[in-house]
């Protein structure tokens, strides 16, 4: 049974950081490429990150750019997102995603619980 475990959400204030971990477990963590989604209230999922089962390519939302950092070890079976410079419109749930690199949150198998992170102005 596959499960993935976020943590590290919270409430933060604008301009500052917070990194999101994804513990992976029942796959093949070391060959499975892996993404991070959000969700605001009334909005749809939209793709954040994502990264190859080696961590040598990564993909990030337009938005994104530049704050946010998606990393993997796989010898820890975790992903991180660290996300620096937060902006209010960063507020959302953060959902880890197993199985896919697209942009596309239905190409992805697996899905976390997500974590709430609110940012403050």
């Amino acid at each position: 049974q596959v499960q993935l475990v976020e943590s590290g959400g919270g409430l933060v204030q604008a301009g500052g950081s917070l990194r999101l971990s994804c513990a992976a477990s029942g796959l093949t963590f070391s060959s499975s490429s892996m993404g991070w989604f959000r969700q605001a209230p009334g909005k749809e999922r939209e793709f954040v990150a994502s990264i190859n089962w080696s961590g040598g390519r990564t993909s990030y939302e337009d938005s994104i750019e530049g704050r946010f950092t998606i990393s993997r070890d796989n010898a820890k079976n975790t992903v991180h997102l660290q996300m620096n410079s937060l902006k209010v419109e960063d507020t959302a749930v953060y959902y880890c995603a197993a199985g896919s690199r697209t942009t596309r949150w239905q190409d992805y198998a697996y899905w976390g619980q997500g974590t709430q992170v609110t940012v403050s102005s």
